[in-house]
């Protein structure tokens, strides 16, 4: 069951706010609030200026995540630069950037670049026991 009386002073403080009869006195700090708004120009103005700042803060945050993506593909390690997440600290430090792509590859070893590297056992290889008929032939010409 609800309380009804609890109920009711709540709608009659709500009506007493609300009274439309009341007035409202003028004070001091109302009039200080009416003299400190400022033109519309100077506000658009302001706003402007505002919105170059916005756009020239992410054009730098844009060029930093751009950056940091080149750093961790320079290193090789990664198949996808984008795996390690945006550090501005492993812009300025080398070895930051090498811990966390270590730390990063620790936890997940199957993010690590399948680039072969080294001998694969493919293509061409000259050895001393093999024959060499291009030379054969250029030797007696």
């Amino acid at each position: 069951m609800t309380d009804t009386t609890t109920e009711t002073a709540v709608v009659e403080e709500v009506v007493e706010i609300h009274d439309p009869d009341d007035t409202v006195e003028t004070t001091d700090t109302d009039l200080d609030r009416e003299q400190d708004t400022f033109p519309r120009s100077v506000v658009e103005d302001l706003r402007k200026e505002n919105a170059a700042y916005r756009t020239k803060a992410k054009d730098r945050d844009d060029l930093a995540h751009r950056l940091h993506a080149a750093l961790v593909a320079a290193t090789g390690r990664l198949a996808d630069p984008s795996d390690l997440a945006f550090d501005p600290a492993h812009l300025e430090d080398d070895s930051a950037l090498t811990a966390a792509i270590d730390d990063l590859l620790a936890r997940k070893p199957h993010l690590a670049s399948r680039r072969p590297r080294g001998d694969v056992a493919q293509g061409a290889v000259i050895s001393d026991d093999t024959v060499d008929l291009a030379g054969i032939l250029r030797s007696r010409a």
